[in-house]
């Protein structure tokens, strides 16, 4: 389940921004219409959903014309935990849109601060002693039209998380190749805005001879190499991603809402050496490459080819990881489960049986509404496999074993048994025989 932090109580917004509260909306306000409200109530789900699922975890709340069946006890406590899910999930997703359509003027006001800090730069460093030049001009006025069109395009694509729109991939999560290509395309482009900035207000043909050499390969090849093979990353992997997907050899669940702990980590939320290493090699390039253009504004950044090297190795790295990584699920043995003091015998319809493989939890279907959706084919039967409650937590499905019951429509014979986890990926067929 999601436990990002949530909204601080009273904390308006300004007027019309979103995140502000309405006047009056204080305290335990769990109405609909107002940002406040919406963080409330998933709160207030939230914590009903942990309550109940640890009382029914500890035998308590259930009907006693049930607890003589351990299955359909299991079931009705399934079913109950399921509807409370469905019910965060709903208050998580009103809040996670409330976020994201909150985002865009924040992605703006971020960018319109590095201009901030840019011109406080610039000023700092004229009044040293340097003096303020041309290139100053030129770098402000660059960085300038670059803030607009960000912010134009934030405002063009707010309900979608502003300026991080074209960096979240298909499964609403920030994507490491596109954010790393983007960030090498901004300091492109910024570049190529200072140097024609500095060609418009050239006096003499001397000067325009000089940066127009400036674009020359001799000092842009490096730049223009990492620039090419950052981009081709990010649709390369695209395009491998999507066809892992369809081959059913990566299982993707959309996550609730993009985070900055995306370019570090994998779907799970672990940290990912690939992207890690990827990030970090990246942005000391970057960092090279804007000290060099600070220094030298009338030319691109002269990146060293064996800064350019390093990357690209980088990004072998990374695209090499992303062919490596996932897998499709497999269901490895199917055995009859035996409680204590119970006899050992074959397979019959009303006994459970325990599927034991790998992959039938993809990552990031942790939440109680995406794990309901693991559906075990008992021949031609499907069979959504029932929530176990553990206090903090959830026995079955695992990600190594599942455990359901065989249902009585089932026909005695050899049957085929079949894994389909949340994400759609379905596993090999495994064949057990069921007797009358």
């Amino acid at each position: 389940m999601d436990t990002a932090r949530d909204g601080t109580a009273g904390t308006p917004g300004g007027p019309g921004r979103p995140g502000g509260t309405a006047a009056g909306h204080t305290g335990g306000c769990a109405c609909s219409d107002c940002p406040h409200g919406v963080r409330t109530g998933r709160r207030r789900a939230l914590a009903e959903f942990r309550r109940r699922r640890d009382e029914l975890a500890a035998g308590e709340g259930v009907p006693p014309a049930l607890a003589h069946s351990s299955g359909a006890s299991r079931q009705w406590v399934s079913d109950e935990l399921l509807q409370a899910a469905h019910t965060v999930a709903e208050r998580t997703r009103a809040e996670q849109g409330l976020r994201l359509r909150g985002r865009w003027w924040r992605t703006a006001a971020a960018v319109w601060g590095a201009v901030a800090v840019l011109a406080a730069v610039q000023t700092l460093t004229a009044l040293s002693g340097a003096g303020w030049t041309t290139a100053r001009t030129a770098g402000l006025l660059a960085a300038l039209v670059t803030a607009v069109a960000l912010t134009a395009a934030a405002r063009l694509h707010r309900a979608r998380g502003g300026a991080l729109a074209p960096l979240t991939g298909e499964d609403n999560r920030l994507s490491t190749s596109r954010t790393v290509a983007a960030a090498w395309v901004l300091l492109s482009g910024y570049a190529v805005l200072v140097l024609a900035v500095e060609l418009a207000a050239a006096s003499g043909a001397d000067a325009r001879r000089r940066l127009l050499s400036g674009l020359d390969l001799a000092h842009a090849a490096g730049l223009l190499t990492v620039l090419a093979l950052t981009c081709a990353v990010a649709v390369t992997v695209r395009r491998t991603v999507a066809l892992r997907v369809r081959a059913q050899r990566l299982q993707k669940v959309r996550a609730d809402r993009p985070r900055a702990a995306d370019l570090l980590t994998d779907d799970s939320g672990h940290g990912s050496f690939t992207d890690v290493q990827y990030v970090l090699v990246s942005g000391v390039a970057l960092v090279f490459a804007a000290v060099r253009l600070a220094r030298r504004p009338g030319e691109l950044p002269d990146l060293p080819w064996g800064l350019a090297l390093l990357v690209a190795v980088s990004a072998l790295t990374y695209l090499a990881g992303k062919y490596a990584e996932g897998g499709r699920p497999v269901v490895l043995s199917v055995v009859r489960s035996r409680e204590a003091g119970d006899l050992d015998a074959p397979i019959r319809t009303g006994d459970d049986i325990e599927i034991r493989g790998s992959g039938f939890v993809p990552p990031g279907a942790e939440a109680p509404d995406r794990l309901a959706r693991t559906t075990v084919r008992i021949g031609a039967v499907h069979v959504h496999v029932p929530l176990v409650p553990v206090v903090g937590g959830f026995a079955n499905p695992a990600d190594t074993v599942l455990t359901v019951p065989v249902p009585v429509d089932v026909e005695p014979g050899r049957v085929e048994v079949q894994v389909i986890t949340a994400a759609g990926a379905e596993t090999n067929r495994y064949t057990v025989e069921v007797q009358d």
